[in-house]
């Protein structure tokens, strides 16, 4: 990431250049900043604040489903990580090392967390012994590091925050259960709080996490018409198992290998919600996940310290009682108009504005972020409302994102029409493919673009491979990714 130290006084807009505007809007509101270390951001204490009411939202989720939570280290012996070759080889690039402890030397080298699949079979290595000590469902919260060459605040950087699960299961069809239940935890996640909708599909062979038998994948589409993965969740099979020794006596007394999973979802999805919902204004924040989803604009006309005021601060805490964020900026070193710019910007959902005529007609003025329609309310009942309108902007923002999902996602039998339609940023191209590797590679090349995923349920093939003409498999998701 550049060093930028000028701050961000006006927005890009999103026509004019989406990767400038994006970068923007995360310095403008403060969500988070570049830092010394290169590759690497602080996370600011707003946009931290969006991560952590993602994280207990998620976490909920996570633990309803029977796991529990555990910690394990953040440094991983050499001879570990090489244990699994396919592991140790898809994240090689990416592996920063420790060398030295103090002035020594080690003797063995240490991997700094890519991911936690060495160590923590290491560990469940020891803990597995019978049948009767599975399944083994444990989740971390964590850091991990992957030394990119090519960084973007919150999408792509060095290191970054995440949850990552791992299991292990007595039989092949419970680890596949899993690997399918999480992904449905994960699909739910994004749309209920993030109101992000999502594609669920398998990843091809040349797409899928390194050592896994089966990786699966939602995908997201952003406001530039690329795709951003926003979770993936992995079938080991018993790779992983047979290198780290998993075994346990089974219910017939013979030794058996574990079958294991793991699953993850990282702080790239804050990004994700800025592409989604985000305007040229700035932010447009879920309410769900929004740290404050009212903010009230008290107008200083006349005396207002005695009369607008202790009606801003009566409301705030009847909103407060019902569970809703709210934030009174009573600041009186900037203007109503500078106000609602700002929180506009920072993408707070509901703007309650209340001044002198409002406090005389018994009622406010509240201002949609996502639409920006205006409606006077009566202060009567008024917490009521609000939390109603709430509920109604989440789930108006999620229905804004699949309408544009689905206005971008063109079907196409014609090579012609799937190679122009690749040239800009027109979202997902459905087209048919044989299942080739080769024919996948081909695509890539001539357009830069990806098979996102194959569906779950696949229909009928809409007809023959688009790169070779021959018998198609299966209608796949391509698109051009972050």
């Amino acid at each position: 990431m550049a060093d930028k130290d000028a701050l961000v006084k006006e927005i890009t807009p999103r026509s004019e250049d989406f990767s400038r505007w994006y970068t923007d809007v995360i310095r403008r509101a403060e969500l988070a900043d570049y830092s010394p270390v290169k590759g690497s951001m602080v996370i600011r204490p707003y946009g931290y604040a969006i991560w952590e009411l993602m994280q207990q939202a998620l976490d909920r989720r996570i633990k309803e489903t029977g796991h529990v939570n555990a910690y394990f280290p953040l440094f991983i012996p050499e001879s570990l990580l090489k244990k699994e070759a396919a592991h140790v080889e898809g994240f090689a690039p990416e592996v920063a090392w420790v060398t030295h402890g103090g002035q020594e030397q080690l003797e063995e080298r240490l991997v700094v967390r890519p991911t936690s699949e060495a160590i923590v079979g290491t560990m469940y290595s020891k803990w597995v012994q019978s049948w009767r000590d599975l399944p083994i469902l444990i989740n971390q919260w964590a850091n991990v590091v992957r030394w990119e060459k090519v960084t973007r605040l919150f999408l792509r950087t060095t290191e970054f925050l995440w949850q990552e699960g791992h299991t292990v299961h007595e039989t092949e069809a419970e680890a596949q259960e899993e690997t399918l239940k999480m992904l449905d935890v994960y699909q739910d996640f994004t749309e209920t709080e993030l109101a992000m909708p999502v594609l669920k599909g398998l990843k091809t062979e040349s797409e899928k996490f390194a050592g896994a038998l089966r990786t699966y994948s939602i995908e997201a589409l952003m406001g530039d018409g690329r795709a951003l993965q926003a979770g993936t969740s992995h079938n080991l099979g018993q790779n992983f198992a047979k290198v780290f020794d998993i075994t346990f006596q089974g219910r017939d007394k013979t030794v058996q290998y574990g079958w294991q999973t793991s699953w993850g979802v990282t702080t790239r999805l804050i990004g994700g919600v800025i592409m989604t919902h985000g305007d040229d204004s700035g932010l447009i924040l879920p309410p769900r996940i929004a740290p404050y989803q009212v903010v009230i604009v008290p107008i200083p006309r006349g005396d207002w310290r005695e009369t607008v005021l202790p009606h801003a601060d009566r409301i705030k805490g009847e909103l407060e009682a019902c569970g809703i964020r709210v934030m009174l900026d009573g600041r009186e070193e900037h203007s109503p108009g500078w106000k609602y710019a700002e929180w506009e910007m920072r993408g707070v959902p509901l703007r309650l504005e209340i001044g002198p005529r409002d406090v005389k007609n018994e009622q406010v003025m509240l201002v949609r972020r996502d639409n920006r329609k205006k409606s006077p309310t009566p202060m009567a009942g008024l917490a009521e409302h609000v939390d109603g309108l709430l509920s109604t902007i989440q789930q108006a923002l999620f229905e804004r994102a699949v309408a544009f999902r689905d206005e971008h996602t063109l079907r196409t039998t014609d090579r012609t029409e799937f190679d122009s339609s690749l040239e800009g940023r027109p979202g997902y191209v459905v087209a048919s493919w044989c299942g080739s590797a080769v024919c996948e590679a081909k695509i890539k090349t001539a357009t830069q673009a990806t098979i996102r995923n194959l569906p779950l349920d696949p229909q009928p093939t809409s007809g023959n491979c688009i790169e070779c003409g021959q018998p198609g498999q299966v209608d796949a998701y391509f698109a051009k990714s972050y």
